[in-house]
């Protein structure tokens, strides 16, 4: 499809925010060596600034381009960087650098398509343990879902401390490593406040919600700080048998897959996590892939995922769409069902029928 600016990308421009009709000019175009067709150029009549209709897509700047679909594959399916670089003859660097990227583009398109949730829903949240480049470095995980649709709302991942019995082994490793490396800081609090806090944002002021956990004491008190009185806290022990009665079983499961598809949580492997800021990049890619592409269960029609049962997205989203648009301008930011830049995310898309 031909393609039409839907606004001057710089921001300071008054054509930004409000484009008027016929704020750009054709300026010719170019022909980059990783496409076999011309890319169309465009010059803004009020600010002068030149751009492309690479300057709105997710791969401008990007060497290898035609990797990153193929390359978010391999990351959803639990395949490590250096066998993914291994697989598309890129230098694990370059992997590295597609997967920061990925993870900074689909936290911001996971914010601009879950703009809101339903009232008066029931919402699920525990937390998994991993560790980053050494047992002794524990991380915690913390994972917020809707319950009916298993729709993955927020993720996180902070370092906490767990020392061993003084005298052991394991204990004299940690001191050692806190020796040269300082205190390990304890974030669960601020990690579980922080997906809570996403929630609220989501729901709006004084929305009466459900949040069901297991019985960990931090939670009721987090919960009543960043929800007041409109929560109803309801717990669940630990202990209790996980089957699909557990009222549990949607994060239990959901947990589970994390471990399915994100290699790095994969203990005592080549694949655990070297930084906590690298896992939270692939929870980014785990959530759009789980809530957006991904159908919720195998019996469920093919498109019907979390999204579309809630309502966000009228149906899945294919890898090339969410790779299509840039994402970082908020609102304004390209739809990613729109092929010809002609919606933004608070526009609605329709299937033509």
């Amino acid at each position: 499809m031909s393609f039409t600016p839907p606004r001057c990308p710089n921001v300071r421009c008054s054509q930004h925010r409000a484009p008027a009709g016929g704020f750009y000019r054709r300026h010719g175009f170019y022909q980059p060596k990783c496409r076999a067709e011309q890319v169309p150029r465009f010059l803004c009549r009020t600010c002068g600034r030149a751009f492309s209709r690479q300057t709105f897509r997710y791969d401008s700047g990007d060497r290898r381009p035609e990797c990153n679909e193929p390359l978010l594959r391999y990351l959803w399916s639990g395949v490590g960087l250096r066998q993914a670089g291994r697989q598309l003859q890129l230098d694990v660097h370059s992997v590295l650098g597609k997967l920061r990227k990925m993870g900074r583009t689909f936290a911001r398109l996971h914010k601009n398509l879950c703009h809101r949730l339903p009232e008066g829903g029931t919402f699920l949240l525990d937390e998994e343990e991993t560790y980053e480049q050494a047992s002794i470095r524990p991380l915690t995980m913390p994972v917020l879902i809707e319950r009916n649709h298993w729709f993955v709302v927020a993720t996180t991942a902070g370092s906490i401390r767990r020392l061993a019995e003084p005298g052991t082994a394991r204990r004299l490793w940690q001191d050692r490593d806190e020796q040269k490396h300082g205190i390990r800081r304890d974030r669960s609090r601020r990690c579980v406040k922080g997906v809570l806090g996403v929630l609220a944002s989501r729901l709006g002021h004084g929305v009466r919600m459900t949040l069901r956990t297991d019985e960990k004491a931090s939670y009721a008190v987090i919960a009543k700080e960043v929800f007041g009185e409109s929560v109803t806290h309801e717990t669940t022990a630990g202990t209790d048998i996980r089957t699909t009665f557990n009222p549990l079983f949607p994060i239990n499961t959901t947990l589970a897959m994390t471990r399915d598809n994100c290699g790095r949580l994969r203990r005592r492997s080549w694949l655990v996590t070297k930084r906590a800021a690298r896992l939270r990049n692939q929870l980014a890619i785990f959530t759009i892939y789980r809530n957006y592409v991904r159908r919720r269960f195998n019996r469920d029609a093919r498109d019907e995922t979390p999204a579309k049962l809630l309502g966000l997205l009228p149906r899945q989203l294919h890898p090339a769409e969410v790779l299509a648009w840039r994402q970082d301008w908020g609102d304004l930011s390209i739809h990613p069902m729109s092929p010809c830049a002609s919606r933004n995310v608070r526009e609605a898309i329709s299937i033509p029928a």
